[in-house]
């Protein structure tokens, strides 16, 4: 009893997240559930929020549809996107560079239909599995229906991603091809993707159309609404730039300021010796600093002042740090005053 009373009981936090977990019903008739892994979770969850979308087509219903449909295809060649972002470095610096023929796949009209049918016919059978799995009491899919609706949805992404891969290239020319000076380059190639996605999602490839004809017109639509956008938030914030908005760079001023004059201090202390340095104090410090030339490239390491003077590094750092408080002795006296002067004050008071 005192092990029982001693466990931690869940938060509300946990809780919450306890019940938004996605299970899987055992196939037999008992009531447990087997858990996903966290990945195969998440996207499972994603899935069952809405029903899939999808084209259908005929062909989906015949005998044997899936074998004739994947099986049975031609196989097609994976495009090569490895031109793509030196392309997109390219525009962003203001430069042209055409696309070699080599790197780029051109779908025949035949092999665009097998694609999309492919491409909707995975989507079909999601949808499906939603509909078997939303029938359920429990609305909770057994293993074999995870696994499926999963396995299906990955298939349908990566031809969705093969399709869009392959038409990259339609972007590039149709954002090269509108004038838009007010819209970055960057941010109309990443709306024109987008619409190249949707594209790849809404065609219909029943219909007889090429792909390219309908996503070119989905890409020029889509730029023109971004540039609807801008306009719209250039009228309603029309001020680009305002220096009252600007933060003010008094501190950095003041302090570049001081630091100058302090410069010029030290440099007027050394070069008329208030600071009562000996000869081989001024030339360490002359040349550690660049004092010696106001046209002097840089200043010496430590090493380069004792080949000079015919001492070790250390040693110059030795005359260096003596040199220091001897000036920083005079600097203090001249804003501060004496020390004697202050001591005697104190003590007064």
């Amino acid at each position: 009893m005192m092990a029982n009373a001693q466990k931690r009981s869940p938060s509300p936090i946990e809780q919450t997240q306890r019940r938004e977990r996605v299970g899987v019903r055992s196939s037999s008739t008992g009531g447990s559930t087997r858990r996903l892994s966290h990945e195969d979770e998440r996207l499972l969850k994603q899935i069952l929020v809405k029903p899939q979308d999808y084209i259908d087509s005929e062909v989906f219903y015949e005998e044997k549809a899936e074998q004739s449909i994947y099986d049975e295809a031609p196989d097609i060649q994976q495009p090569d996107t490895t031109w793509y972002h030196p392309v997109m470095d390219d525009y962003s610096g203001t430069r042209t560079r055409s696309v070699k023929s080599s790197q780029q796949v051109i779908l025949t009209a035949a092999e665009e239909r097998v694609l999309f049918h492919q491409f909707n016919y995975a989507r079909h059978r999601v949808r499906g599995l939603q509909d078997e799995i939303w029938s359920n009491a429990d609305k909770q899919p057994t293993p074999e229906q995870a696994h499926d609706i999963l396995s299906w949805h990955r298939r349908a992404d990566r031809i969705r991603e093969q399709i869009a891969e392959t038409n990259l290239a339609l972007v590039l020319a149709m954002a090269k091809r509108t004038r838009m000076s007010e819209v970055d380059f960057a941010d109309l190639v990443s709306e024109g993707n987008m619409a190249l996605l949707r594209a790849v999602d809404k065609f219909d490839a029943g219909r007889g159309y090429k792909f390219s004809t309908y996503a070119c017109r989905a890409i020029l639509k889509a730029f023109s609404r971004q540039g609807m956008k801008l306009s719209k938030y250039r009228q309603r914030f029309p001020t680009d730039f305002d220096p009252k908005l600007e933060k003010s760079n008094f501190l950095e001023t003041k302090r570049a300021t001081f630091e100058k004059d302090a410069a010029e201090e030290v440099r007027t202390i050394v070069t008329d010796n208030r600071a009562e340095l000996t000869e081989v104090e001024r030339t360490v410090i002359e040349h550690r600093f660049g004092l010696e030339n106001s046209n002097a490239e840089k200043p010496m390491t430590l090493e380069q002042v004792g080949q000079i003077i015919g001492v070790t590094k250390e040693r110059v750092r030795q005359i260096q740090n003596k040199a220091m408080e001897k000036i920083r002795g005079e600097l203090e006296s001249k804003f501060l005053g004496e020390p004697a002067e202050n001591e005697a004050e104190a003590a007064t008071a």
